[in-house]
């Protein structure tokens, strides 16, 4: 039996371990392992598995994980979200559905400093939810736009997401980070565009709000005024080259805590909570990019990967075509399993396909991640439509998920412009 097709057998175990409802860090880990010892030895595992994990647990850039987590939960808890929402309200509340498209902007301001889609719906869900009740918004438009503006929580930087692809794929991650900010803009106005039309449409789904002048707009900048110093202040300083990724982590942590400290709304239970959150989160990451390690050292010593590139370099298909059966295969993915592990265990597959094919990696990293992020609005495991039926246990998950299907043009056009103009990602980074 070939390596490759050791490979193959291992990817097909890969699945159902994961339709066991085997956790996909530790399905990766078995798979990697099992596969390590047959195409080398048990022996050359266990040394290979040691020397890995060993790397990839006590790994400098690792730590970069836990800092920025513990940034958007020290901020989340110091009560900036909720003057996010006040003054994006002040601005897009005018409009048509002027509450859905505010959850949006509030939700673009918050990802800005969270990093993950689920803190992301959970925090400006809590405060959107009841408002757009009260205003008797349609159902479905209020909750598809908290599932939606969600998802901006792994686009914007600082993401988790972009966090993993920098560390399996060895870039940059202030890179990756500045390359999200327009695809990530971009994203959050085509949502914003959706809600105008719908509402533009049918007004009854969400009425607008009340005239406001130019003066209160500015008043009410002065509550994000902190938020945009630090994005600016972390980000910047990364790609200015001021400081390292993990150092603009630990700089982010400290601007948030002064941020806390400042507000006074920060007390001994709520820093408690976030350190935990922190250490969970971290964890779940952590292992995951541990078990993706030991996945991709297998896949690499059957060179699967490689001999798919040559495989399909010899089809002489468009490059075009094959990178559209590759974001069906990621669409398909984040349907039927978590975004995130799906998004860990493929990086080894198809990155090298991706670089054989001539693709920018930084640009191919962010349009990944777009499509990523629809995993968690799609069913059957749409994290982001869960969270949001359990803010309100009196909505049906099919009203949830009818609403964020609303926004799914959006994706494609966002997907669509950064294919057609790849210069809004590589034209920022190089």
């Amino acid at each position: 039996m070939s390596d490759v097709t050791v490979a193959l057998l291992g990817i097909v175990l890969l699945i159902v371990l994961m339709f066991a409802e085997m956790p996909v860090a530790f399905a990766m880990f078995v798979v990697g392992f099992l596969g390590l010892a047959i195409i080398a030895s048990p022996d050359a595992a266990l040394n290979i598995l040691g020397a890995d994990v060993w790397e990839g647990l006590s790994s400098y850039g690792m730590s970069v994980v836990p800092l920025f987590v513990f940034m958007g939960n020290i901020v989340f808890r110091s009560g900036v979200t909720n003057d996010l929402f006040n003054a994006a309200y002040k601005w897009v509340g005018r409009m048509p559905g002027g509450m859905a498209g505010t959850t949006i902007a509030a939700s673009t301001g918050f990802a800005a400093i969270c990093g993950s889609n689920a803190a992301t719906c959970a925090t400006m869900g809590t405060i959107a939810l009841p408002v757009m009740q009260k205003y008797k918004y349609d159902d479905a438009l209020s909750a598809g736009s908290v599932a939606v503006g969600g998802t901006l929580g792994v686009v914007i930087p600082p993401s988790v997401v972009l966090i993993i692809i920098a560390l399996q794929t060895e870039q940059s991650i202030a890179q990756l980070f500045v390359a999200s900010i327009i695809p990530g803009l971009i994203l959050s106005g085509l949502f914003i565009a959706t809600i105008y039309a719908l509402c533009r449409r049918n007004p009854k789904l969400g009425p607008a709000g009340p005239k406001v002048t130019l003066k209160e707009k500015v008043v009410a900048l002065n509550g994000v005024i902190e938020t945009l110093v630090l994005f600016l202040f972390v980000i910047g300083g990364m790609y200015a080259g001021w400081f390292t990724p993990t150092e603009g982590g630990a700089a982010g942590s400290f601007g948030a805590l002064v941020i806390a400290l400042v507000r006074r709304k920060l007390n001994w239970p709520g820093f408690k909570a976030a350190v935990l959150d922190t250490l969970h989160t971290s964890a779940m990451v952590i292992l995951l990019v541990v078990g993706a390690t030991v996945l991709g050292r297998f896949l690499t010593f059957s060179r699967m990967p490689y001999e798919l590139a040559d495989w399909v370099t010899g089809l002489a298909l468009p490059s075009l075509a094959v990178l559209g059966a590759i974001i069906a295969v990621y669409v398909l993915g984040g349907m039927f399993t978590d975004a995130l592990g799906f998004l860990t265990l493929s990086v080894p597959v198809f990155f090298p396909l991706a670089s054989s094919l001539g693709y920018d990696l930084a640009w191919f990293s962010v349009l990944i991640t777009i499509i990523t992020t629809m995993g968690a609005i799609t069913p059957p495991v749409g994290v982001c439509l869960f969270i949001t039926k359990g803010l309100r246990p009196d909505l049906r998950i099919e009203t949830v998920t009818k609403g964020a299907m609303w926004f799914l043009p959006a994706y494609g056009v966002c997907i669509a412009l950064l294919i057609a103009l790849p210069q809004l990602v590589t034209g920022i980074v190089r």
